[in-house]
């Protein structure tokens, strides 16, 4: 098995994807197997985010760690999800524009390139919507 193929058989890697507990009704990312408040009475479901949400907060990071030194400067951000879920993800759009609690959808975005051979791997990032 190749490390792209091991990659790609990661279904989170490549969807918003999380759980659902369907006695309470709360949605958990990342994906859990029990649900915190009900315990073992509730029971968790796979769920996929509609990619939609809010800025809670964020960062502008001007120094970055060596590798991500071209991408600078790139914008951190705490997401709430409209489902209720908060996830920690690069905001893609100019430093001066992003404002706290403007409205953000998923994309699906180039990460990074590792290795000499530039492999390239893919995920999640947000953009004004």
């Amino acid at each position: 098995m190749s490390v792209p193929m091991f990659w790609r058989e990661i279904p989170s890697r490549y969807n918003l994807s999380g759980s659902r507990c369907t006695m309470c009704g709360a949605y958990h990312y990342p994906a859990r197997n029990i649900c915190p408040k009900c315990r073992r009475s509730g029971k968790i479901e796979p769920y996929n985010f509609g990619g939609t949400g809010e800025v809670v907060t964020y960062t502008v990071v001007n120094t970055p760690a060596k590798r991500f030194e071209k991408y600078t400067p790139y914008i951190l951000a705490i997401i709430k999800l409209d489902e209720g879920p908060k996830i920690t993800a690069q905001l893609v759009c100019e430093p001066e524009d992003v404002k706290i609690g403007m409205r953000v959808r998923a994309v699906f975005r180039k990460m990074g390139e590792s290795g000499e051979r530039g492999i390239i791997y893919y995920g999640t990032k947000f953009v004004p919507a």
